[in-house]
């Protein structure tokens, strides 16, 4: 993906400012994701979180004037949208069984993810030398962290969690890089919205199938998942998401990749 003619070249300050974003807010969504998953169905939780945030930017922009998307850049939406923030979903499931600061760590090999899909696109290059030694020194870095770690209670982490995340890892690195390379929109915010929208549709889907609707429980809706509900909504979403996709126009995926070895600090 080329940043359209229309759009100015970022600054630094701009640049700083957007991974902050990631690094500190998708930091504490580990969290909130626990919190959440503890009272809502997963793909549930995430449709709901996705859709919601996806409404408010989209309505917002319209109401400014900013073009709506196009049945190609919808279509592009879809297949981005779904690839990534089904990745989410992935990791609301299996923060039901697994702790958040274990999910954050496994979910730091996302880079070698990036780098994967982005050397076997169609005119995908390989990593440079630097690219693969941060790679390598940030997984082994986090292998210490995981195989180091014991849970309190002794417990074995479910290998099935395990394993989604893995597979989360996998939808996010994949859908990052079509992001960047087959998004045509002209406004990376109201591409942003429209991604948030299609994902949560997807979500929505898979929750159907998995027949979650059965699981919904209202008494369930106390204050602490609803408030890590509103924080994934405005702060994760909103925020965070909004900050990494803009990322992707104007930098490497190796690049902004990196969030996920900042993460589970």
């Amino acid at each position: 993906m080329s940043i359209p003619a229309n759009q100015p070249p970022a600054s630094r300050v701009q640049i700083i400012a957007a991974f902050a974003a990631v690094y500190i807010f998708w930091g504490s969504t580990y969290l909130a994701i626990r919190v959440g998953v503890a009272a809502f169905p997963p793909f549930l939780f995430a449709c709901c979180r996705y859709l919601l945030a996806g409404s408010l930017m989209f309505g917002w922009l319209a109401w400014r004037g900013v073009r709506r998307p196009n049945k190609r850049q919808w279509k592009e939406a879809a297949i981005s949208g779904s690839l990534l923030l089904l990745g989410n979903g992935l990791v609301c499931w299996a923060e039901q069984t697994v702790n958040s600061s274990l999910a954050a760590l496994i979910l730091a090999s996302s880079p070698i993810w990036f780098a994967l899909f982005d050397t076997v696109r169609p005119g995908g290059r390989y990593p440079r030398w630097n690219t693969v030694l941060g790679i390598l020194v940030g997984t082994g870095g986090v292998a210490l962290l995981v195989f180091g770690k014991h849970d309190a209670n002794g417990d074995a982490t479910s290998l099935a969690g395990a394993t989604a995340l893995v597979l989360a890892c996998a939808f996010w690195a994949a859908g990052s890089i079509y992001n960047k390379y087959h998004t045509s929109s002209h406004s990376p915010w109201m591409s942003t919205a429209a991604q948030m929208l299609c994902g949560g549709a997807a979500n929505g889907l898979v929750g159907t199938l998995h027949g979650e609707w059965a699981h919904v429980q209202p008494a369930h809706f106390t204050a602490p998942p609803l408030i890590a509900f509103a924080y994934l909504v405005f702060f994760g979403a909103i925020v965070g998401f909004s900050a990494f996709v803009w990322l992707l126009a104007h930098c490497a995926p190796a690049k902004v990749a990196t969030y996920a070895y900042v993460n589970p600090i």
